[in-house]
């Protein structure tokens, strides 16, 4: 017999406490999802260092994990009960194949060549080139494995800009990917943010497992202090939102660069920081550019 997901639909108020009295219920695993995706009416669900989001999306759909002899009547009625619920909802079965889940996550992650002395390198392979820079990383759940162009492109650009002994700030920093790559580029203070705790998680991680010193903290608190360089790969709309504060940390004479920015978005981005520093095209990958400039 194979493993079920249940899914049905609920709204905000009562998605979370509803996963958190499945799992009590003996599900394997609940999450939810936003029931409008890709329709006019999705609702994003993003924030920015600093602010106070409202999770959640109106039209939620919870999708929950059941054993295969589970009795999903059962298992739902006392979900409901517990969280003072009393009607049933109308739900959906589908089967779940058996795979080795591991497995099948980890073949799709290879090491990856950034330049002649940098690889990325998944926790589970052997690095090709033991003499190499070598990023040995598990994202886990926060985004930066490396195969995205703007990580690349982030990547290169340090590996042209990080001097020895300079201090660095990841401003977004996901998986930790490019603060680890600076310090291991020989930069001295290193530090990341992220609005994410599990990335913040999974950087802290990381950097343990590459063997660097490197300090990444939940945006929610504050950033202190300037830097000598300033990298942040996160999307265009945050990057717009968040110019005052990026720029605030890049000392008189440092270096910024951006990326998560298509090509159509430059030049609106490169207008909306003249006002701190002038910036430029770096480089380009794909549909993607890195912009980089120098605060005067």
């Amino acid at each position: 017999m194979a493993w079920r997901n249940v899914c049905f639909l609920t709204d905000a108020s009562h998605a979370e406490p509803l996963c958190d009295a499945l799992l009590e219920a003996g599900a394997l695993s609940a999450c939810i999802e936003d029931a409008d995706a890709g329709t006019p009416d999705e609702q994003p669900q993003f924030g920015e260092p600093g602010s106070v989001n409202t999770p959640g999306w109106t039209h939620s759909r919870v999708v929950v994990l059941l054993e295969p002899d589970a009795d999903i009547d059962a298992v739902l009625g006392e979900a409901m009960q517990a969280i003072g619920l009393s009607a049933m909802p109308a739900y959906t079965v589908e089967a779940v194949a058996e795979q080795n889940w591991v497995q099948l996550t980890q073949s799709q992650f290879d090491p990856i060549r950034i330049s002649e002395r940098l690889w990325i390198v998944p926790s589970w392979h052997e690095s090709p080139d033991s003499s190499a820079i070598n990023l040995i990383l598990d994202p886990g759940m926060a985004f930066g494995t490396g195969s995205h162009p703007t990580t690349r492109l982030c990547l290169e650009w340090l590996e042209r800009n990080v001097s020895a002994g300079c201090s660095v700030l990841d401003y977004g920093c996901g998986s930790g990917i490019l603060a680890i790559a600076a310090a291991k580029l020989g930069a001295g203070r290193v530090a990341g943010v992220d609005i994410d705790p599990q990335a913040v998680e999974a950087a802290n991680a990381n950097a343990e497992r590459n063997g660097v010193v490197a300090q990444f903290a939940d945006s929610a608190a504050p950033v202190a202090g300037e830097y000598d360089v300033v990298v942040a790969n996160i999307l265009s709309n945050p990057l717009r939102v968040l110019a005052p504060a990026i720029c605030a940390h890049v000392r008189p004479g440092g270096r910024l660069a951006l990326s998560g920015i298509l090509r159509e978005q430059a030049e609106e981005i490169i207008a909306i920081y003249a006002q701190w520093l002038p910036l430029q095209v770096a480089d380009v990958r794909e549909d993607w550019v890195c912009l980089a400039g120098t605060r005067p």
